[in-house]
């Protein structure tokens, strides 16, 4: 089944513009307006415009002095930061290509990733310090971005103050960063996004009311795409970005209230544990105009509350860092639609094919395929795992697969069920997960579920599930089990349900099923 949406349509000129030229546009136009604030405990450091382009060009002139040019990498390892920020940007300005690694990836991941990006310099901090000098990565000078004895000190080896770099003239095949989607166990694939890739993240922005005005709050990490789809539009537009280091849902709202935040992006948890705080609704937060979400799934329930007690806005977005096509729901638009991801982007191609990877007729379930303008060039120096994640239509053209099923519905909007690898296949017949933690989280007493398939002599595999009970309740497992069971078909039925304390889950809030299901087999 294929859906297309209406060609796009912006307010901003349809003509490529690369970001470090607009952060120089806004600098001379408003110097002193505010463009990043660090939002550390009960301090705030912040910098204009007119600093941050200046330190844009020390950055970008100091890679062009040690050798570096455009297509060249460097990586960065640290927490979030003005600085880290500032990194990012001005190596853009030289050309030069930014992976961002998390500072939580072990030793033999960081190492992995840092040779298959071929980085020339590693900037970094003290909480990473002891994870990089684990993973080996003496070859490639350091820089430490707090100054710490991570590595030669930032302020060393920035070029002078008032250095400008050799002009670079961007171009929208350039690649812009390398996205590693592997940061834990496994191999990592670089997920190689462009300048053109980004231009359009910005061109949608538009409709979204990003202005000079706009001031957003970001509490996931900057390695992640998850922030970035929101951190480069915010100062296209000549806005203003707070930056908080780490997410504390007191913290949060207070700085919400006080800096009178109009955007932000948060995952699925993030909005679970703000919706929670028995202050939540003493805050201030009707200068908000628009809420994002992203990279796990967002209950219709947690939607509905959201709208109700928060002003404002709120757009989910499905969608790969791999780009292809993207999923929007604006829930504040579609209130009948919470249970789906929305109807494609503007201008996104969107089709559903079954294992054979043919279309599947109107109704059908399916794996969602996607093209668009925002795609990635392919996975860093591995050509097999890129052709393993495109799918050609019959008339040639590229499309990006996602590996996750669902079904459209009469009017366009996406109903998701799982990922196609996390489906439990069991004595022949398809479970999906979701399904069964939707109805565990309907027990008054479940904060949360995680169902996953393990090995199983009898059935092939068979669902296990792994529930966080809410506070103050004392149900057993077994109790709940028995409950879930006599709700379900026999094929569908848990074979087994541990209590646990909480899901572990990766920095942008998604559940780590693999976890799950390796700590569970490793028991047996």
């Amino acid at each position: 089944m294929t859906t297309t949406s209406a060609p796009l349509t912006a307010t901003l000129p349809a003509e490529f513009r690369a970001i470090p030229d607009l952060i120089r546009q806004h600098a001379l136009a408003a110097p002193t307006r505010r463009a990043l604030v660090e939002c550390a405990g009960a301090d705030a450091r912040a910098i204009d415009y007119a600093t941050l382009d200046a330190r844009m060009d020390r950055v970008a002139a100091a890679l062009q002095r040690d050798g570096l040019r455009s297509g060249d990498a460097i990586a960065l390892c640290a927490a979030t930061s003005i600085d880290y920020a500032a990194v990012f940007l001005g190596a853009l300005r030289a050309g030069v290509v930014v992976a961002p690694l998390a500072p939580g990836s072990t030793p033999d991941a960081l190492a992995r990733m840092l040779a298959d990006a071929g980085a020339r310099r590693l900037f970094t901090d003290a909480s990473a310090a002891d994870t990089v000098g684990a993973a080996g990565a003496g070859t490639v000078p350091r820089i430490a971005l707090d100054g710490s004895v991570a590595g030669q000190p930032l302020e060393v080896w920035l070029a002078a103050p008032g250095a400008t770099p050799a002009p670079v003239a961007l171009q929208p095949g350039w690649p812009f960063n390398i996205i590693y989607s592997s940061g834990t166990t496994g191999a990592p694939k670089g997920i190689v996004q462009s300048h053109g890739m980004r231009w359009a993240h910005v061109m949608r922005g538009a409709k979204y009311g990003y202005g000079p005005d706009t001031v957003t709050l970001l509490s996931t990490p900057l390695y992640s795409n998850t922030t970035l789809v929101v951190f480069f539009p915010t100062l296209a537009f000549g806005g203003t970005v707070l930056l908080m280091p780490r997410f504390d849902a007191a913290a949060y709202l207070q700085w919400a209230q006080a800096n009178h935040v109009t955007h932000t992006m948060l995952v699925p948890v993030q909005y679970q544990r703000l919706m929670a705080r028995p202050d939540f609704d003493a805050h201030d937060l009707s200068s908000f105009r628009m809420k994002f979400s992203t990279s796990a799934p967002f209950s219709a329930a947690m939607k509905a509350d959201v709208l109700k007690r928060w002003p404002g806005g709120l757009t989910e977005f499905y969608g790969l860092t791999e780009g292809g096509g993207t999923f929007i729901l604006e829930a504040h638009n579609h209130p009948d639609k919470l249970h789906t991801v929305g109807r494609p982007a503007e201008g996104h191609d969107l089709r559903l094919i079954d294992e054979a990877g043919v279309e599947v007729p109107p109704g059908e379930a399916g794996e969602v395929v996607g093209h668009s303008g925002g795609m990635m060039t392919g996975y860093h120096g591995q050509p097999e795992k890129t052709r393993e994640a495109e799918w050609f239509a019959p008339d040639g053209k590229r499309f990006i697969r996602t590996g996750d099923i669902g079904r459209f519905d009469a009017d366009g909007f996406l109903t998701l069920f799982d990922r196609k690898k996390d489906m439990i296949i069991s004595g022949g017949f398809n479970i999906y997960p979701s399904d069964l933690e939707a109805l565990l989280c309907e027990h008054p007493a479940v904060a949360e579920a995680a169902v996953v398939g393990v090995p199983s002599v009898d059935w092939g595999e068979t669902p296990v599930a792994f529930v966080v009970i809410r506070a103050g309740n004392d149900i057993t497992a077994e109790t709940l089990k028995n409950w879930l069971n006599q709700r379900v078909g026999k094929t569908q039925r848990l074979s087994d349900l541990h209590l646990v304390p909480e899901l572990p889950r990766s920095a942008i809030g998604k559940v780590l099923k693999r976890e799950l299901r390796d700590q569970y087999t490793a028991s047996l």
